[in-house]
């Protein structure tokens, strides 16, 4: 009886060795720690515990499935090895000290549903590679410093629900393809520079729901235009 208990034990033991995240996943997740100086994280890893035990990460079935680090204190650049989490559905970095571009890896995370990094330091441009994010559902770029115009292959995006690049120094005309995601509920473009407010009459006409906010921009539309063809939501991310 004692040899059937003890037996069972070890076994029991052994599982939950085997049923862990693997090294590369965890690898990952120590290259975010350390390029964002995670010893000054708000609340920090302690990376000789279990991934599954640290502060923000989702493991399911021993994957890597969710990365959420709001208003953590994250301090440096993203490490261009998240695009190796080939099982991510949500990574929200929002509101953290996070400087230098969005790496063009991201558009490896082929599984992801949820990309967030609104009021960040974040600059450049938005990476082409996003378009590859066949599954993304909600894109949260708000308040950074992007650059640039928005790439053509965010057309491609057709589980697009949500896309906010509210309130950057983004120009130019807003690509028509976006009129093709026929998912898009709200599109949250105020406070750029883009240039050609008939995109967004075509968006508007292609997705007759969607809510769409594209105030202070350059050239200004017309008041009257803006009452027909947008409907405003500013309070809503």
């Amino acid at each position: 009886m004692k040899k059937a208990t003890l037996t069972c034990i070890c076994m029991f033991i052994a599982s939950i060795v085997l049923a862990q995240v693997s090294k590369q996943e965890k690898q990952v997740l120590l290259d975010l720690y350390t390029a964002t100086n995670g010893l000054e994280w708000n609340k920090q890893w302690n990376v000789e515990q279990p991934v599954e035990t640290w502060y923000g990460v989702t493991v399911e079935h021993n994957k890597v499935t969710g990365i959420n680090l709001l208003f953590n204190n994250l301090n440096g650049t993203l490490p261009a090895s998240l695009g190796q989490l080939k099982n991510l559905k949500k990574l929200e970095l929002s509101f953290n000290p996070i400087s230098g571009t969005i790496p063009v890896e991201l558009g490896d995370l082929g599984q992801l549903e949820v990309l967030a990094i609104n009021g960040t330091a974040i600059n450049g441009n938005i990476p082409e590679s996003l378009g590859r994010l066949s599954n993304l559902k909600q894109l949260h770029l708000s308040s950074n410093q992007l650059s640039g115009t928005v790439p053509e292959s965010l057309g491609n995006l057709r589980q697009i629900e949500v896309f906010n690049v509210f309130d950057n120094d983004l120009y130019g005309a807003l690509p028509q393809s976006l009129a093709s995601c026929p998912n898009l509920k709200q599109l949250m473009v105020a406070e750029n520079n883009f240039n050609n407010p008939s995109d967004f009459s075509v968006i508007l006409l292609s997705n007759s729901g969607a809510k769409i906010d594209l105030l202070n921009n350059s050239p200004q539309i017309e008041p009257a235009q803006s009452i027909i063809a947008v409907e405003r939501d500013e309070n809503e991310d």
